[in-house]
């Protein structure tokens, strides 16, 4: 008879940005499943609130900070507070990210790209920056920030969301090229199309747009959230020690097409 998996994450600190829905949420049941006490940050509070309430009424430990990933100092805080409640750091998913409606690139106003750059790609570089100097002292842990198949591919009429998770990738590959000698893991999931708020705005405003993404994916179908988060929990766990700079895509076969 097999003997049962132990837990992926057991006894692992862990944050998760971005955990107030979507990805992010799924990240933080599947992780606390997992064995982790997880800390979950977000900028609203009351679907944070639910979803702790929901784990730790499973019997794990879990916790939130209000936080927008924009802000370092917001960031620094849920560094201080993972620190204080649990001694250290051991993982962090990086999730908080912002899409937009597609449109012609030529068409779009600055705002759009302002606001995409700076929770895509300026949120990134504050919350890598302070998890790294939170683990360097404990002796390192790992990293797994969301990216996108748009990070992979060129998307049309999204021209700011893909050029911010390009960036994504090229902040993971930098950290764990730096990093790996100080046992810093930093490595990156790419989901294809997943039911998110992102991806149900872009269905909503483009008709049609749904079925084409199913045609172009050799799985034809929408990823679950909890399927992101089941790749995200494995690059984090210690099964997974001698992948760093890796980028996997989640993406129901999407970027082999």
């Amino acid at each position: 008879m097999r003997e049962k998996t132990e837990a992926l994450l057991r006894g692992k600190a862990v944050v998760v940005f971005g955990a107030s829905s979507g990805i992010g949420a799924a990240a933080a049941r599947t992780f606390a499943r997992e064995g982790a006490s997880v800390l979950l940050a977000a900028r609203r509070e009351e679907l944070l609130a639910e979803i702790c309430d929901k784990i730790e009424a499973d019997g794990s430990d879990a916790s939130y900070v209000v936080a927008d990933v924009v802000s370092a100092s917001a960031v620094r805080h849920v560094m201080r507070t993972a620190v204080d409640r649990y001694g250290r750091l051991d993982c962090a998913f990086n999730n908080a990210g912002v899409g937009g409606n597609p449109e012609p690139l030529h068409e779009m106003d600055d705002s759009v790209y302002d606001r995409i750059v700076d929770t895509n790609v300026r949120g990134l570089w504050n919350c890598l920056r302070e998890e790294i100097a939170t683990m360097l002292p404990t002796g390192g842990g790992a990293i797994v920030n969301n990216s996108s198949v748009g990070g992979l591919v060129a998307i049309p009429t999204a021209a700011p969301y893909v050029a911010s998770k390009h960036a994504v990738i090229g902040f993971t590959r930098a950290a764990a090229a730096e990093y790996a000698r100080h046992g810093i893991r930093v490595n990156a999931v790419a989901p294809g199309s997943t039911r998110t708020e992102i991806t149900d705005e872009w269905y909503a405003s483009t008709p049609g747009l749904q079925d084409e993404i199913h045609a172009a994916t050799p799985q034809g179908r929408t990823a679950d959230p909890a399927e992101i988060a089941e790749a995200a929990a494995w690059l984090l766990s210690d099964r997974a020690s001698y992948v760093t700079g890796a980028v996997l895509p989640v993406d129901g076969g999407f970027v082999i097409r």
